[in-house]
């Protein structure tokens, strides 16, 4: 963001540090991120103190986040402010988050108790969650779990997701559940399909699905290749699914539609969502033949194409705002 190469300057503080101890640091780092980068709304800085530049959106969360982390925001650990950690992050609140995160009166970010609420449960998670998370308590831990502490070159994209859902599916608040078992970011559609006790029921995990994106090059710095990258899905939030809106693919059926707030478990958001899955895939098809690259990852065309082309066109047409208003607490969109 602004030209500045801020992973090279978190690179000059890891230095000196083990391979697996830069992993865990980077994967700690990743994690919070992913979390408090929700839709920030149309308002919100973040100036950087370090070099007076503004930042919005999700260039102004990132930059934030890299600079809580590196000031040791998240670690209560004496010493040692490169990690998070479960009794750190127990301990922040709305009022602590918008210190970091410069949020005030004049300068409002949605959903900001959402967050710090989403921040809290993950630290319950991370202590409660020992398979995963270790005696750590630290996101970070999941390049021990993930790799036997070291001695695996290689980790699945699969696995990656199933020790995010498995790790961290209580800290999702929607109150989707199944058999006891909370169910995160998936959601009933009355045309979904489907059959015995998940019937009815549309996974999309988003924020689970970003984070394990997310995770692919701190553990391929660490030396440990990512497999099956493409087991994973298209992302359905509002830049890939404003995309399709933007450009005619999909359309709204409601002459309303495009001016009311939807909540997130509505028939319109989870059809939307549900549609971008899909049609993605088709796009990401189209690219790859288009730029002759047929083993193109998903994950690069969403992030420099859909993604971006989303975004760019909601500037264009609404000064940055999505097609369709969500009611959004911040853990979801």
């Amino acid at each position: 963001a602004g030209g500045i190469d801020r992973g090279a300057e978190l690179e000059r503080t890891l230095a000196g540090r083990s391979i697996a101890e830069r992993a865990r640091a980077r994967i700690d780092l990743a994690v919070v991120s992913v979390l408090l980068d929700a839709g920030a709304g149309a308002t919100w800085r973040y100036e950087e103190a370090a070099t007076g530049a503004r930042f919005t959106r999700s260039e102004g969360l990132g930059v934030a986040s890299l600079r809580a982390f590196m000031l040791g925001a998240f670690s209560a650990t004496p010493g040692d402010p490169l990690r998070a950690d479960a009794r750190a992050l127990a301990s922040i609140d709305a009022g602590r988050l918008a210190a970091l995160l410069q949020a005030r009166d004049g300068n409002p970010l949605v959903g900001l108790e959402g967050r710090a609420a989403l921040l809290r449960r993950l630290a319950d998670a991370l202590a409660r969650e020992t398979q995963v998370f270790g005696a750590q308590a630290r996101p970070g831990a999941l390049y021990d779990t993930l790799t036997a502490h070291g001695t695996h070159a290689t980790v699945a994209a699969s696995a990656l997701l199933q020790a995010l859902l498995d790790g961290l599916g209580p800290i999702w608040p929607n109150g989707s559940a199944l058999a006891g078992v909370a169910l995160g970011d998936t959601w009933r559609h009355p045309h979904a399909g489907g059959e015995g006790v998940t019937a009815g029921w549309v996974p999309f995990h988003k924020l689970s699905q970003w984070l394990a994106y997310s995770l692919f090059e701190p553990f391929e710095w660490a030396g440990v290749a990512v497999t099956g990258r493409d087991d994973l899905t298209a992302l359905p939030e509002y830049r890939n699914g404003g995309l399709l809106l933007d450009t005619g693919v999909l359309a709204l059926r409601g002459a309303g539609d495009a001016r009311a707030a939807h909540a997130i478990g509505s028939e319109l958001v989870v059809e939307w969502r549900a549609a971008t899955v899909t049609l993605i895939d088709e796009v990401a098809v189209a690219v790859r033949a288009l730029l002759g690259r047929p083993d193109l990852p998903l994950a690069c065309v969403l992030e420099g194409g859909t993604w971006a082309a989303g975004r760019e066109l909601a500037a264009e047409l609404r000064g940055g705002d999505p097609p369709l208003a969500i009611a959004s607490d911040g853990t979801v969109f």
